[in-house]
């Protein structure tokens, strides 16, 4: 167990029963509700209630009564993936302007939806990759405590860093309680992290964060991000033009030159890169491949990495109102709920996930979420971003991706798997979880513990758009099904049945765990296996309801399975009644909390000085704290200093006491 860093505020209750979270009341906020049109937002993106049009139902009804016929030995299947191993296929991607949102004040304050949240996908899949990062590492700069940039015991603060990309990064400054920060959390759950080195001044290189990082996080430190969207650096002015592929590798090389000297550095070899983002004509992976850089650098990655967004939102976010080119959500919702887009999507990096393959390296989709710049209203905070999610993640794992990170950032992005509660509400309102959280739960179900999953696509119905299907195996046997139901419609009239068979014989039964919700709309009622987080500001990280698996008896005369699947909706079909996912609900081992005081605490923010990252507008600096994206909390903004109200808690675990913040 790694001590807190700091003692401060460390209570002697070791051995204490936990009492049950208080939940406070909520003061609602303004919200936008339309039907298919994009109104203008009234409250912040993470709580905003924009509901679009569903895509029309097939009338009549599509074929919903199918078969898919499924072999049993996983050596006799034509294109299976590789074996996936380690932690959770979905990790998570933190932006670092968030990390005290997110993680904790410092060392000594963690958030406890956070390590709750991720010990249910630990008990799922044995533990978790978090990368903290993202835009913001690029101008990250380690500061000695004390720093007067920084407010009076805090691990973070941000400067105006001059970036000129799309979302206005911040120069974030952190210092050493960063890694005890994370290397707490480790010791609670088994999270491992990933870091970003520096990368806009290759002149002179700013290492601390490997240094640090190795020497604190030790083995839970499993990567180094070098360069974060390479391929973006001119258009951000990061570096002259010409910058090239070639140039990125040749860097690469200096880099790991530079670390070699440093004798704190104990691990030169545990790098990841490209992480090229491939959009629009930018580099690819590929392009960076052929300068030679995996013959070159092989040796000195552990992982293989890109970042992509399927669309994005940066002009509706970011321009004035009615600027040309911005996306309207509605016109790409159908996008969202259609397999032969995931497909094609997942396709797109087959040759490079085949290259790591090669070259015996996990190949990582290491920043992603449903479109850049915040996500979609309506699309990105929907069931709909659930659904997508799950079916692109058992799709990229099929075609040897080995993980992928969601990408986590403030309030004001729709995309967000949780959300912290707006700093002058924590007093009284809990976390926000976001319906993509659901995927990353249902494919740590999914995979299993075993480390052997291989994932195959049955290109169900004929390869409808609306109903795929996967197949699911564990040590080399055919393990589980995944089915999915696209289509919106509450009349029934396209639910399915899917008619199972095995060769060798179907089991006398099989066991179903459903994910569902009433509409592609929905943004809190979901849940799997009848279980759910809660609705908004209401959730601490604990599946709350009784586990429902359902059970149906199969033809074994008929060699078939009759699984209903409703619209919309997925089945999870397990075929061995012995499997430990199918007891598996809330994590046994999480953690409550109780507040003992609350206090106004006196520390303030210069509001010149709060920026954040992937997707927030430096011209709106004076609007929130603890944000990453554009907008602004409408009631309670000041344009003076920006108070922060914290509740202590305390948590006893494993004989340890902490304290954490209760938020």
């Amino acid at each position: 167990m790694v001590l807190p860093k700091y003692g401060v505020g460390l209570l002697s209750l070791a051995g204490a029963a936990l009492a049950q979270v208080t939940i406070y009341g909520q003061t609602p906020l303004a919200q936008t509700k339309t039907d298919g049109s994009w109104a203008a937002m009234t409250t912040l993106a993470a709580y905003n209630d924009t509901f679009l049009t569903p895509p029309a139902a097939p009338n009549p009804a599509a074929s919903n009564n199918f078969a898919i016929q499924l072999t049993k030995d996983a050596a006799q299947v034509e294109g299976i993936s590789i074996a996936h191993n380690g932690p959770s296929f979905y990790g998570f991607s933190i932006e670092m302007s968030v990390i005290t949102q997110i993680l904790g004040k410092n060392s000594s304050y963690l958030q406890v939806p956070f390590l709750n949240l991720m010990a249910n996908i630990q008990e799922r899949a044995g533990g978790v990759y978090v990368r903290l990062g993202g835009n913001t590492q690029e101008f990250a700069t380690m500061v000695e405590e004390g720093d007067s940039r920084l407010s009076p015991g805090h691990t973070f603060g941000k400067e105006i860093s001059g970036s000129t990309q799309t979302t206005l990064t911040p120069a974030v400054l952190y210092t050493r309680d960063m890694f005890y920060i994370a290397n707490n959390i480790s010791s609670l759950v088994n999270v491992k992290w990933f870091l970003g080195i520096p990368f806009n001044d290759s002149v002179n290189w700013r290492i601390g964060i490997a240094e640090e990082g190795q020497q604190i996080l030790g083995t839970n430190l499993v990567g180094l991000q070098a360069a974060n969207e390479p391929d973006f650096y001119v258009t951000f002015g990061r570096r002259t033009a010409p910058y090239t592929p070639a140039d990125y590798s040749r860097e690469i090389g200096e880099l790991i030159d530079y670390m070699g000297k440093s004798p704190k550095i104990t691990n030169t070899k545990m790098l990841i890169g490209p992480s090229v983002s491939g959009q629009n004509d930018n580099w690819h992976a590929q392009d960076v491949f052929a300068t030679g850089f995996l013959d070159d650098y092989a040796d000195y990655l552990v992982a293989i990495t890109v970042e992509h967004y399927p669309n994005n939102n940066c002009i509706a976010m970011y321009s004035p109102a009615g600027t040309p080119g911005a996306v309207v959500p509605q016109d790409v919702l159908p996008d969202y709920l259609n397999h032969g887009k995931v497909t094609d999507l997942a396709g797109s990096y087959t040759q490079d996930a085949n290259t790591a393959v090669k070259y015996n390296k996990p190949f990582i989709m290491f920043e992603m979420n449903t479109a850049s710049c915040g996500g979609f209203p309506g699309i990105s905070d929907t069931f709909t971003s659930t659904l997508w999610a799950l079916d692109y993640g058992l799709q990229m794992a099929f075609q040897n991706t080995t993980h992928a990170l969601l990408h986590v950032g403030g309030q004001n992005v729709y995309y967000n798997p949780f959300t912290a509660p707006p700093t002058n509400q924590s007093a009284y309102n809990e976390w926000t979880i976001g319906p993509i959280f659901y995927s990353a739960l249902v494919i740590a179900e999914a995979f299993g513990k075993s480390n052997t999953a291989q994932i195959v696509d049955r290109y169900a119905n004929e390869g409808s758009a609306n109903t795929p299907a996967y197949a699911i195996y564990e040590n080399g046997v055919l393990s589980k099904a995944a089915l999915f139901n696209y289509i919106d419609d509450d009349t029934g009239n396209n639910d399915l049945t899917v008619a199972l068979t095995v060769d060798g014989g179907v089991p006398s039964s099989v066991s179903v765990k459903y994910l569902l919700a009433p509409s592609i709309n929905e943004k809190r009622n979901i849940t799997w296996a009848g279980q759910t987080f809660g609705e908004k500001f209401k959730v601490d990280g604990r599946l709350r309801g009784d586990l429902n698996v359902t059970n149906i008896p199969c033809d074994a005369t008929n060699n078939v399975c009759r699984i209903p699947v409703p619209s919309p909706g997925f089945a999870l079909v397990f075929f061995s009644s012995s499997d430990e996912q199918l007891t598996i609900s809330q994590a046994p081992h999480t953690f409550a909390t109780t507040a003992y005081s609350k206090a106004h605490n006196t520390v303030q923010y210069d509001p010149a000085v709060v920026a954040t990252s992937n997707g927030h507008n430096a011209g709106l600096l004076a609007q929130k704290l603890g944000s990453t994206s554009p907008g602004a909390l409408k009631n309670g903004a000041s344009a003076g200093l920006v108070s922060v109200a914290l509740t202590a808690v305390v948590l006893s675990f494993g004989g340890a006491v902490w304290t954490v913040l209760s938020s």
